[in-house]
């Protein structure tokens, strides 16, 4: 072999052997990334055959509106429910002093507005924005 030849023989060798090393851990790589896409895969399939099972149930009955609550036994309730039978809209409990012909004092409108409160809470009315009360319908 000619002395000059055998330097580039010598450069070829360690370049092969540092391709091969290249191309085998790319393989790996590429294994190791086709069994993550198969699983990607597999999950693909399994959220569209979920979704197709819940678009094709029938839509969800609701249950029947429970019955509200027995009224608290004070009068009061009583003729809030009166004035808010005759409401053409909602009501603020300063309305509803009014109403009731109930002094325009802060002890009173607080009264009202806490026997609101507790008609929210028992189904009966419902208070649509803060301190702005409606009737619920049946």
């Amino acid at each position: 072999m000619d002395d000059q030849v055998a330097p580039l023989l010598e450069r070829i060798d360690a370049r092969e052997r540092e391709v091969v090393g290249d191309a085998v851990q790319i393989r790996a790589q590429m294994d190791e990334l086709t069994v993550r896409l198969r699983e990607l895969d597999e999950e693909i399939e399994s959220l569209a055959v979920t979704r197709k099972t819940l678009l094709a149930l029938p839509p969800a009955t609701r249950e029947p509106a429970e019955e509200p609550s027995v009224l608290p036994a004070h009068p009061a309730y009583q003729q809030i429910l009166d004035v808010f039978a005759d409401a053409a809209g909602p009501m603020r409990a300063r309305d509803l002093c009014q109403a009731l012909d109930l002094p325009l004092k802060p002890k009173n409108i607080e009264s009202i507005r806490h026997k609101l409160k507790r008609l929210v809470s028992l189904g009966v009315l419902a208070e649509n924005e803060p301190g702005l009360f409606i009737q619920r319908r049946p």
